[in-house]
């Protein structure tokens, strides 16, 4: 076979991938597309939805759930992009599906049963984490911002006694308020997935419960920080935000600790762990397999010898 032919072979594979590839492409982005379009057919709905943290903070206070558009093509752009968000989720386990039946072929049987879990608990997570951010921070977030009005409990302007009364009233916009909440959202979504990501790391041995201990004090800086940028300058939902990541910090430690516990145990059914090895080199007695210390054994018993 000359060389020309080798290397003709050895690309085939490598376009049936590419191949399969673009075709799983496709089907996701047609999958994508329909969802969006299904979405879109009820983006009023799932934008009032949407609204319901906001309206129940100006409900409590008294006020009418009012937005506005700012622009004449502001309500087409909030109908896109709850289309977007809304497609992306409704297509989801299609999307997860298409990835798993590319990624699977190549993978090995062990592979497989340590990859799949972390694939299902992902989407999981992220749902467990928006729900949290829809249900508990953003209206705790939306609480703090509304604070700042300024009118009287009949929607009057607020006397002042250096100034001529003045009337500071919340109106909105549609597609600020969506970005907002698509932010809070996000952000937790992806803040939920730490456990999932560390544990995964820890199976395939790029961390370990002990490195994770180790830097814990680096990780309650860098929490603290993430929760001064994601979340408003609201102590309460900041503090919420540090409790929560935090506490899944923890969470993956004893996640990793558990998969480090369960891969040395099959290491050892393999026999790739010796028993002795745990034992402490103080504690051992000491071995003369070394032939030179045999040898020099063998001296010291002709000295004792010739010497009686």
């Amino acid at each position: 076979m000359s060389q020309t032919e080798e290397i003709e072979d050895s690309s085939a594979p490598l376009i049936e991938h590419l191949a399969e590839l673009r075709n799983r492409l496709i089907h996701m982005v047609v999958a994508f597309l329909i969802g969006m379009i299904i979405c879109f057919t009820v983006a009023t709905p799932i934008f009032n939805f949407l609204t319901n943290p906001l309206c129940q903070v100006l409900a409590d206070r008294g006020q009418d759930c009012d937005l506005i558009f700012i622009s004449p093509q502001e309500g087409f752009f909030v109908a896109i992009k709850v289309s977007l968000l809304g497609g992306l989720i409704l297509s989801f386990p299609y999307l997860a599906m298409q990835v798993w039946r590319f990624v699977a072929p190549g993978l090995y049987k062990n592979e497989k049963g340590a990859f799949l879990p972390f694939l299902l608990a992902s989407p999981f997570m992220f749902a467990l984490g928006a729900s949290f951010a829809f249900y508990v921070v953003t209206p705790l977030a939306y609480e703090f911002f509304l604070g700042f009005q300024q009118f009287g409990t009949g929607g009057e302007a607020v006397p002042d006694a250096t100034a001529a009364p003045l009337s500071v009233v919340f109106q909105g916009s549609a597609q600020e308020y969506l970005n907002l909440t698509i932010k809070f959202i996000v952000a937790f979504g992806m803040c939920f997935q730490l456990p999932v990501l560390l544990t995964l790391m820890g199976k395939v041995g790029l961390v370990s419960a002990e490195g994770l201990k180790s830097v814990r004090k680096y990780a309650v800086v860098a929490i603290l920080l993430l929760a001064a940028l994601v979340t408003p300058p609201d102590v309460i939902t900041q503090v919420i935000l540090f409790v929560v990541v935090y506490g899944l910090y923890e969470v993956s430690i004893m996640l990793v600790s558990r998969v480090e516990v369960k891969r040395e145990a099959k290491l050892r059914a393999e026999g790739f762990y010796d028993d002795e090895d745990d034992i402490d080199p103080a504690d051992a007695e000491p071995h003369f397999d070394d032939p030179m210390l045999a040898e020099f054994d063998e001296d010291d018993e002709v000295d004792d010898s010739k010497d009686k």
